[in-house]
């Protein structure tokens, strides 16, 4: 387990629902998928990559939402720059992205 925090530094967490509207398997990683998701008018759409292509068909992600971080400062992956991160659940074996109801709108504050 990691250390104990404040909730001063948990707040700092900028957690938002997204819609993935694309997703793809980048030809120079054999680890990552990258996304394109829409976070809202607030937002808008964002590249995120995740660490899932063994766990997760790429193609299953299109059309869902997801629960992302995306006040994480941009880092560069690859070839490419995420600008955020998914949320996933799983230990070593297995890797399950937070998925949220439909109906709840894109962008929208997890608390």
């Amino acid at each position: 387990m990691k250390p104990t925090i404040e909730y001063a530094d948990f707040e700092k967490l900028e957690l938002r629902v997204g819609k993935v509207l694309e997703a793809s398997e980048p030809v120079w990683s054999n680890k990552l998928i990258e996304m394109k998701v829409d976070f809202g008018p607030e937002i808008g759409p964002r590249t995120i990559f995740a660490g899932i292509r063994k766990f997760v068909q790429f193609s299953d992600l299109i059309g869902k939402k997801y629960v992302f971080i995306v006040n994480l400062a941009e880092r560069k992956l690859g070839e490419g720059t995420s600008q955020g991160m998914m949320l996933v659940a799983g230990d070593n074996n297995n890797h399950f992205p937070l998925r949220v109801d439909d109906a709840i709108a894109e962008g929208a504050a997890i608390r």
